[in-house]
């Protein structure tokens, strides 16, 4: 289901961009699991994503082709140490 899964991840992505929600970037780890990042541009754009029925049926059909392993609501920002 990687091919799938991966279309409908930009389908997703392309939503996002295209109705101004936020913005995603994937990645690949060394044991081949993706790991996606989303950022959101505001919190309103959020709680639009998520009543949206294009991004409902893509999630839902995501939802099939995936395992999801651990979703984080937020994180928090690190700031580089500039002394190094």
């Amino acid at each position: 289901m990687e091919a799938a899964s991966l279309a409908t991840l930009r389908e997703l992505s392309s939503i996002l961009l295209a109705k101004g929600y936020g913005r995603d970037l994937l990645y690949r780890d060394q044991e081949s699991r993706y790991v996606l990042l989303r950022y959101w541009k505001s919190a309103e754009a959020r709680q639009a994503a998520q009543e949206d029925p294009e991004m409902l049926r893509c999630w839902a059909r995501l939802g099939n082709e995936i395992q999801i392993v651990k979703v984080f609501e937020t994180l928090t920002s690190v700031p580089a140490d500039r002394s190094q």
